[in-house]
């Protein structure tokens, strides 16, 4: 047995060295944070339609319009293949949001208010509605599936927000389109550079979304994982402007010319008529 004093000794040192230890524990059991950046809307520059000409409207994420640094999405280069006499692009996409936070901020409300008869209305989402629920997500993440699950998420404010399926606002966005006389196309979210199964849960819900709403589905993932596969790997490289997920104006001209190629076969080609000769 150790004498008296030792113990003594030992019983002031665990203390002291519980209060050392505790902050480092604490910093590895919290979870990784969510290094996605969401895009302020003082760095966005919100397009407009043009009266008497048909509008393509475009909801999405980064993948969609980024204009941060080289990066640039696939709805930045659309307009290079289009007559703007005929169809205007009007890009409403904003970096870091999901299908939820395109909803919950109000974005897909004030888009639908200037939305008219005959517009066609493309949207992409999933890049962020893959995250959690809750703040480590930056509260972007949506309930997995199609259904009509919902979870409550406490916000820091206090509130309570009811977390609907990524299918619900996919779902919700075809319905009040197509109800304003639009022409909806709902896209499975194009690819990363490393495309092996990419979005293999995902895609199926959009084309579900898009079959019960009875609108348009467009496998941009599909397509363009296609086209890599294609090419050899330095080629697909290039067309990144980070690790994986943003491309460069190559990139995004590649991803924008299977979206004009999807949309020629698609039933009724929405784009009939409205293409350039010479993009």
């Amino acid at each position: 047995m150790g004498s008296p004093r030792v113990s003594a000794r030992l019983r002031s040192v665990i203390p002291r060295l519980f209060r050392f230890l505790l902050p480092l524990i604490a910093i590895g059991l919290a979870p990784a944070a969510d290094e996605r950046p969401v895009v302020a809307d003082a760095a966005e520059k919100k397009e407009a339609p043009v009266a008497g000409v048909r509008t393509l409207w475009l909801a999405g994420d980064s993948t969609v319009r980024n204009g941060q640094g080289e990066m640039r999405g696939w709805g930045e280069e659309l307009a290079g293949f289009l007559d703007g006499s005929k169809i205007r692009v009007v890009n409403r996409a904003i970096g870091g949001r999901s299908a939820r936070t395109f909803f919950t901020e109000g974005r897909w409300d004030a888009m639908l208010k200037e939305i008219k008869a005959g517009d066609l209305v493309l949207v992409q989402f999933g890049h962020n509605d893959v995250g959690p629920l809750d703040e480590r997500g930056k509260f972007r993440g949506s309930v997995k599936g199609t259904g009509d699950e919902t979870e409550a998420v406490k916000k820091p404010d206090g509130s309570v927000e009811t977390v609907r399926s990524y299918g619900w606002y996919l779902k919700y966005y075809a319905r009040s389109a197509k109800a304003k006389g639009a022409a909806v196309v709902l896209c499975s979210p194009v690819p990363h550079k490393k495309f092996d199964g990419d979005w293999k849960e995902w895609r199926p819900w959009v084309q579900a979304c898009a079959e019960a709403e009875g609108v348009a589905f467009l496998d941009l993932c599909g397509i363009i994982a296609g086209r890599y596969a294609a090419l050899p790997p330095g080629e697909v490289e290039a067309f990144f402007a980070d690790k994986g997920t943003h491309t460069n104006a190559a990139g995004a001209r590649f991803n924008a010319k299977a979206v004009i190629d999807g949309m020629k076969a698609l039933p009724g080609d929405p784009l009939g008529g409205c293409l350039k000769e010479e993009p």
